[in-house]
């Protein structure tokens, strides 16, 4: 059985420099304490709401601001990591001044489901950043990206520019490989959107949606937790679609493009899926702030192909 961190040292020195190599190692580490705190939450007093509100107007859990602190002693334990970036922060945050590289992440993605033990998630993405200035790249410029799903069991999930990796996490916490170059099918007949925010859909989607619900097989998941939706697709295909919200034109979407669109769609191309924000790569997209909106739509890639050439006529006709 190979182990997280011996997949990491057989890396080194080739994909991965010393550097690299502490901060995965830390993170999984992290991960590691968040699944236990995760295990005990409701016995620990964990549960609930906070007074606080971050900065994406959301309520805090008090699990949000731990899972929160656990990945930012990462970053401490990490001397490579200059910067880290979250989504509980309102800006940056200055670890190591001689640093080179910047550890964004979402601690707890899907933190909503947390009192009625749905699957969720950290979620995290490295780049090479010696400044803030050098914050804002696209997803292309990532080095590695994964997250952390706790469920039934908690897996850990990476990529470093070789596929995908699954890991496990044993009994003596311990990340054991699961699933080696994982890869999602290319097609599928199952779909993952929010069926409740259809006056929002654009026409696109909306005849997607219509015209996969009356094509025999199919059928539509939601969990409301990416992280929980995205876990699903790598096992067994599918498309995830949280599209852009005619609501919140200004927003051009909601999930967040840093820490939530750009490390799943690094994770989902690597697997030889595809993930786009309507007409646009997600991961061709310039970032212009550390909490940027988008939307997303990723999956099995004969899918999202579909959705992109609609997007795409639809373009054409709106030019002629």
């Amino acid at each position: 059985m190979t182990t997280f961190e011996a997949y990491l040292d057989a890396h080194s020195g080739t994909l991965l420099n010393e550097d690299m190599v502490t901060i995965l190692s830390n993170i999984a580490e992290a991960t590691r304490q968040i699944s236990d705190k995760l295990r005990s939450s409701s016995l620990s007093g964990l549960t609930g709401a906070t007074d606080a509100i971050n900065i994406q107007g959301e309520t805090q859990k008090p699990l949000d601001i731990l899972s929160n602190e656990i990945m930012l002693e990462a970053c401490r334990k990490s001397p490579a990591v200059a910067f880290a970036v979250s989504e509980e922060l309102d800006a940056e945050v200055l670890i190591h001044p001689a640093g080179e590289y910047a550890m964004i992440f979402d601690p707890l993605d899907g933190s909503s489901n947390l009192d009625v033990n749905v699957t969720v998630g950290t979620i995290f993405s490295i780049i090479e950043a010696s400044s803030a200035a050098e914050i804002l790249k696209n997803g292309r410029s990532q080095l590695a990206a994964g997250y952390a799903a706790y469920g039934p069991q908690t897996n850990l999930v990476l990529a470093i520019g070789n596929g995908v990796q699954i890991f496990t996490l044993d009994q003596h916490g311990v990340y054991v490989m699961t699933t080696a170059d994982a890869r999602i099918a290319p097609e599928t007949k199952e779909f993952a959107i929010n069926a409740a925010r259809r006056p929002s859909w654009d026409d696109v989607i909306t005849e997607y949606v219509d015209g996969s619900i009356g094509t025999p097989g199919y059928n539509m998941r939601w969990v409301g937790s990416m992280v929980a939706d995205t876990h699903r697709i790598f096992n067994r295909g599918g498309i995830f679609l949280y599209p852009a919200d005619r609501s919140k034109p200004a927003s051009g979407g909601r999930l967040r493009l840093l820490y939530e669109a750009n490390p799943i769609g690094f994770l989902v191309e690597a697997a030889g899926g595809s993930a786009i924000a309507g007409k646009t790569a997600i991961l061709d997209i310039e970032p212009t702030s550390l909490h940027q909106r988008v939307p997303v739509i990723f999956g099995s890639r004969q899918e999202v192909a579909k959705i992109s050439q609609a997007y795409c006529i639809a373009r054409t006709i709106e030019t002629v």
